[in-house]
């Protein structure tokens, strides 16, 4: 039963990381929109990234499907996946209505509102539990040695 949930915090992380950053690497003004959304940022950062997140996302996500430093994959992903959490409190707690970005679009959404922002911080905190478990418990099967 172990086995079986660590293989799905990694591939589903995985599949997480490879979907998101694609999406977002596709469409840099649609990140960049949606990260100066959430008004934490000088804009000196935001095209930064905008492009540099989405890559993150990638090599972590190849990380995790190649089996490659996974516990620091997963390490480097709950960070990220914190700051996300962070970002989605933050612009709720300051009355922001936007959408997450999470998987691509984003920016200012009236339609926003504590439902979006409750499902939005429920994923990634699945998301981040799949992280903590990978670095705790890796699912090394089909695992490239580095």
């Amino acid at each position: 039963m172990l086995n079986l949930i660590s293989f799905i915090a990694r591939f589903g992380l995985a599949a997480v990381w490879l979907w998101s950053g694609a999406v977002k690497l596709l469409n840099p003004l649609d990140s960049r929109q949606a990260i100066a959304a959430y008004e934490l940022l000088p804009d000196g950062w935001i095209d930064f990234l905008a492009v540099a997140l989405p890559a993150m996302e990638l090599v972590l996500g190849l990380m995790l499907l190649l089996g490659v430093f996974m516990r620091w994959a997963g390490a480097a992903s709950a960070i990220i996946l914190l700051g996300f959490i962070f970002g989605v409190v933050s612009a709720w707690a300051r009355g922001l209505s936007i959408d997450c970005g999470c998987f691509g679009g984003g920016g200012y959404n009236a339609d926003a509102g504590a439902a979006s922002y409750l499902v939005s911080i429920g994923r990634d905190m699945l998301f981040l539990a799949m992280a903590a478990w990978t670095m705790w418990r890796p699912f090394e099967r089909f695992a490239v040695r580095p």
